[in-house]
């Protein structure tokens, strides 16, 4: 049993590129809440959190940009080349995300909480976890991944896989090994078989999220089953700038989640979204001419927002190209008003949009939340 009375806690850990974030993403599209304790890490020693000004009498004012924030990068260089400079971090930041995992878990309405952290199980937080899950994926396919994502040669990849336990000692503390080898459909049936094992919840029925007052248009939350139909619509409506499959679709769903609008059974819009710590980011939205836009957005936007909330999240960013922003009486009307990452008050949300924002988009901002989940913290 974890230490959080009706929480069902899965520890989701393996080494570096072997897929730990796309089986998160596949667990929240079931129902889980996740938390990605080395997303917490970065947040936890951000200018105006309780963790840098001690890391910063700890190792120096040298480490901090000409942002006034820490560089993680020449931290990263001090301390993985020095392990008591690695152990003097470690004991600043893993108290403070502790903390704030089982603040994020007790406020979480979801029953099933997933928590991905890469060193789960050399610290304390597996102790807390229901079940440990672990991705594995072999060192070739590791080695590729990490060349195609991160541009590192090929010396540089096998450098950061080496200096990571062997994956053969995380499986072996395993109640859950997904191989992560394959395609992203292999690696769905995976998850959604073990899914059953601790859940009632089943990728059978969508959930209808709203109905319009007129009762013709409703959303509801895509699935990966859905891929073909969300690629032609995305393909059609880009008008010859963005092509899609049904595989870049099946890859999407690794990394973000999709409401459908539908009219009639017929899928007539969609927004594709994320959330990572604790701010939404809508990346797609689409609406077929025949519907008005703002009749479409006073539904679909609403919806991204209520399940953000869900999530806990503190913020929701849209990424927009000029020409779908549209009237922006209609964004002002929901609440958002245009930004730059530079103007956004707190600093997660700054990483957040400086992170995800694509080129030559707009960027439209709403805060979600007055209480911010970590303040305290």
């Amino acid at each position: 049993m974890s230490n959080w009375p009706g929480k069902y806690v899965i520890g989701l850990t393996g080494n570096i590129a072997t897929g730990k974030s796309v089986v998160r993403k596949m667990l929240e599209h079931l129902g889980a809440y996740s938390i990605d304790a080395d997303a917490l890490s970065h947040r936890a020693i951000a200018k105006g959190a309780p963790g840098y000004q001690k890391v910063l009498d700890t190792f120096g004012k040298w480490i901090v940009g000409s942002d006034g924030e820490i560089d993680r990068a020449k931290l990263g260089r001090l301390v993985f080349n020095d392990p008591e400079a690695l152990q003097q971090l470690e004991l600043i930041v893993h108290p403070l995300v502790e903390k704030a995992i089982d603040v994020m878990i007790k406020r979480a309405s979801q029953p099933v909480i997933v928590l991905e952290a890469i060193k789960l199980l050399e610290g304390t937080l597996a102790e807390g976890c229901d079940a440990i899950w672990v991705t594995y994926a072999p060192e070739s396919i590791q080695k590729a991944r990490l060349i195609q994502r991160s541009n590192l040669s090929e010396n540089d990849a096998l450098q950061r896989i080496h200096s990571q336990p062997a994956l053969e000692v995380k499986t072996a503390a395993a109640n859950v090994v997904i191989q992560n080898s394959a395609s992203f459909e292999d690696t769905w049936k995976q998850v959604v078989a073990a899914w059953k094992g601790i859940s009632p919840v089943t990728d059978t029925h969508p959930v209808v999220m709203h109905k319009a007052t007129d009762g013709e248009l409703s959303v509801q939350r895509g699935r990966p089953r859905d891929s073909a139909t969300i690629a032609a619509l995305i393909t059609r409506l880009a008008k010859g700038t963005r092509s899609q499959s049904q595989n870049d679709i099946m890859a999407a769903f690794g990394e973000k989640a999709f409401l459908l609008l539908m009219a009639d059974k017929q899928l007539v819009g969609l927004v594709g979204w994320q959330v990572e710590n604790l701010v939404a980011r809508t990346t797609d939205l689409y609406v077929e001419s025949s519907i008005p836009i703002e009749r479409a957005l006073k539904i679909l936007v609403p919806e991204v927002e209520r399940a953000s909330q869900d999530l806990q999240c503190e913020a929701s960013l849209f990424f927009l190209p000029p020409q779908e922003v549209g009237q922006e009486s209609i964004w002002q009307g929901l609440g958002y008003t245009r930004h730059t990452p530079q103007t956004l008050g707190v600093q997660a949300w700054r990483d957040a949009a400086i992170e995800s924002q694509p080129p030559d988009t707009i960027l439209l901002f709403k805060q979600l939340r007055q209480d911010r989940v970590l303040r305290p913290i």
